[in-house]
């Protein structure tokens, strides 16, 4: 994650290489320069209890990926295979340019941009579901 900038909003909080980091009471600009720390924002993060659809079972994977409690070789096949099952469901142009902007990210070791790419996802899954109950 080398030259990763986290902008911090007052008392957000933040994971890294297993240590919770909370912000004074100003915004703050942190710039991680150590390659592969593993950094997740507590404000991103998915609980164990909120993993309940495709997209977010992938977001957690590579979640764990970011917050170190997952080994990134281990899950790169898990994030691939689960990125290619949500292409086979959401085949809209701006879906397949995340997951494909999210695959890459997998490929190239990129956890951070892949969760991000991934999460963009979540309104889309969440009106198609809403879509589904109605």
């Amino acid at each position: 994650m080398t030259g990763l900038v986290l902008k911090l909003g007052p008392y957000e909080r933040v994971l890294i290489n297993g240590a919770v980091i909370e912000n004074g009471d100003r915004r703050t600009r942190l710039a991680i320069v150590t390659p592969n720390a593993h950094i997740l924002r507590l404000r991103d993060a998915i609980h164990p209890g909120e993993v309940n659809t495709p997209v977010r079972r992938v977001c957690y994977v590579a979640q764990l990926v970011l917050s170190g409690d997952a080994d990134p070789s281990e899950a790169k096949l898990q994030l691939l295979r689960g990125i290619e099952q949500l292409s086979q469901v959401l085949t809209d142009d701006d879906s397949r340019s995340q997951l494909a902007q999210a695959s890459r990210a997998v490929l190239e070791e990129e956890h951070y941009l892949a969760l991000k790419s991934l999460r963009a996802l979540l309104p889309r899954e969440e009106r198609l579901f809403a879509a589904r109950l109605s």
